[in-house]
């Protein structure tokens, strides 16, 4: 409970982009008793120094520490020894993680980079997630030869969830179809379209290419996507592509006069001497694997990125699929240059253009590049949230584990939200694209398997710091127990009547309040992460800038209730329908009712 905190807002760094060579004084809060001494610990070019911080600032409440840090490196790493009594053994050191009264690696240090962090926009943002072939029909769909490839399936229909059909199950939604219902996002919220691929291939999640150089005519060839972009931007929103830069599919015209040995294309690809002569992605011989040695590969995917960031599509920038796996392959390891050259090919057609990387694992050391602006955040969001809120539903696995969902306590929740998040700069945090599942994963609704919770999964996902994600039917309670079964047709009929058994209109209702309440919130897209109580079955935190302090509290069932000090302000509910009351000894009670969720303006 209100321990000593720093991170990277604005209340504890002034200077979010320091210049290298700049001097930026970091700020440390220590509530409670003041320490003796407050040391701060800087890595210059890779030697530690230590220098003394000064009290700048004191109440009965609370103490602040200045420091200086010179940006000597374009990463660099500090973090604070805190000297006292109150303290195991005398000091402790302040990182990423918290409080700890032993020695720590570097590891978790906070993070000082002279790198853009990238666009405001992106860092505002709540993304909306399309899979095109399931969001919505067109009347024109209607009129498109299938391909020989499909099994056709009614809209409506139950998704395939494992085994034959799967990857080609089609029900033939459109670019078209989106644009018809962009009224729905707008409705909700969203201010961002994040579309699945779009480039021919011969599956329904197109994620193996048969071209770079043309738009599906499935969905409606390059006119639907340049119409679709333009519609999108007309509404003041903006729309992100998706685009495989590890691997391409065995049709992709490059993959076919690769097997001319001359050929230039040949270089941009791996041969082996076993079957099937190639390195499939992760053995799949349909995704043969790109080998970004090739200088004319780079020219050639340089190309591609920034075609559809200009004119006539003007995308406003990319996530890459698989990103982790971009430019690894045995003793290669080009991850880092694939990165910041994409990003330098964005930034040099869209200046504010973003760049988002599909990770699913510890991205950190992919994230102090300078090239992806951040990744999906299933290790410091998604998984953690999961292992607190999910219920016992069989059959479902823990990410990549052979192993069902596990059920941990909010101690070892915030701890891995805490361990993953320290790995990155608060400039990435702030733009990580964190999600309750994707289509890469079960349902929100059916690993909880209690709708109370549902709430608190959302209230979580919009109050977190980084960029809130959701893919197209969590907003109406949409189920799937797995990534391929969770990605069902869009229910249109009942959406328009407003409720159906396939649409949940209460679950809209507190998706589309928790969207308005963090556009409304400067602290929920920019403040600080100060935890505060830390329990079993609820958590909660403050969001905090210069101006507005916010408390958030999720319950997962009943519990004890806390309490906290009075001197954080005073109470004005803004979500939930508990108020908080200030007890005889003057400190805030938090109910202990569950599940639930609650934000508080503390002023």
């Amino acid at each position: 409970m209100l321990q000593p905190h720093h991170d990277g807002s604005e209340l504890y760094v002034p200077s979010g982009t320091p210049r290298l060579g700049e001097v930026v004084p970091v700020r440390l809060r220590v509530p409670g008793p003041a320490p003796e001494a407050v040391w701060l610990r800087v890595v210059e070019d890779g030697e530690p120094r230590v220098y003394p911080a000064a009290l700048a600032d004191s109440t009965p409440d609370e103490h602040w520490f200045t420091a200086d840090v010179r940006v000597t490196n374009p990463v660099t790493q500090y973090r604070f020894l805190l000297v006292g009594p109150q303290y195991d053994g005398g000091q402790a050191w302040l990182n990423g993680e918290g409080l700890i009264a032993r020695d720590v690696p570097d590891a978790s240090d906070f993070r000082l980079t002279t790198t853009e962090p990238g666009p405001v926009w992106a860092r505002d943002a709540v993304v909306y997630q399309v899979f095109p072939d399931r969001f919505a029909r067109s009347a024109a769909a209607d009129d498109r030869e299938l391909p020989d490839w499909a099994l056709p399936a009614q809209w409506g229909d139950e998704p395939i969830g494992g085994g034959p059909g799967t990857g080609t199950q089609f029900y033939g939604g459109d670019l078209a179809g989106i644009e018809e219902h962009l009224d729905h996002l707008q409705r909700l919220g969203v201010s961002t379209l994040y579309l699945t691929p779009s480039f021919p291939g011969r599956s329904n999640h197109r994620y193996d290419a048969a071209t770079f150089d043309a738009i599906d005519p499935l969905l409606g060839g390059d006119d639907a996507l340049a119409s679709l972009a333009e519609a999108v931007h007309a509404r003041g929103m903006r729309i992100v592509g998706d685009l495989t830069t590890n691997h391409t599919g065995v049709s992709h015209d490059w993959f076919h006069r690769a097997q001319d040995p001359g050929s230039e294309e040949n270089s941009f690809y791996y041969w082996t001497d076993t079957e099937p002569g190639y390195v499939g992605w992760l053995g799949h011989a349909s995704l043969p694997k790109l080998n970004h040695n090739a200088p004319a590969l780079t020219a050639r995917m340089d190309s591609v990125v920034a075609r559809y960031l200009d004119r006539p599509f003007g995308l406003d920038g990319w996530r890459i699929d698989v990103a982790n796996m971009t430019g690894r392959q045995g003793a290669d390891d080009l991850t880092h240059e694939v990165s910041r050259r994409v990003r330098a090919t964005i930034e040099s057609v869209r200046p504010d253009g973003v760049l988002i990387a599909e990770h699913f694992h510890d991205a950190g050391a992919d994230l102090v590049a300078g090239g992806w602006h951040g990744t999906m955040n299933y290790s410091a969001f998604t998984r953690p949230v999961w292992s607190w809120l999910a219920g016992d539903v069989p059959g479902i696995r823990y990410s990549e584990l052979p192993v069902p969902i596990p059920h941990r306590r909010g101690a070892e929740v915030v701890a891995a939200m805490r361990d993953f998040g320290a790995a990155v700069p608060w400039s990435v945090t702030t733009r990580q694209w964190n999600l309750l599942g994707s289509h890469d994963t079960p349902r929100i609704r059916t690993l909880l398997g209690d709708d109370s919770r549902v709430e608190v999964a959302a209230g979580l996902l919009f109050t977190y710091p980084g960029t809130p994600v959701l893919f197209a039917g969590d907003e109406g309670g949409a189920v799937g127990s797995n990534g391929e079964h969770g990605r069902v047709t869009m229910p249109w009929t009942q959406i328009e009547a407003g409720g159906g058994p396939d649409w949940d209109a209460g679950t809209f209702a507190v998706y589309r309040a928790l969207i308005a309440l963090r556009s409304e919130h400067r602290a929920l897209r920019e403040g600080g992460l100060r935890w505060v109580l830390v329990e079993d079955d609820a958590l909660a935190f403050l969001r905090e800038t210069r101006d507005e302090r916010l408390l958030i509290v999720a319950a997962r069932a009943p519990w004890a209730g806390g309490e906290l000090p009075a001197s954080l302000g005073s109470p004005e509910t803004l979500y939930g329908g508990a108020d908080l009351t200030v007890t005889a000894a003057g400190a805030l009670a938090v109910p202990g009712t569950g599940p639930g969720f609650g934000v508080w303006r503390l002023r």
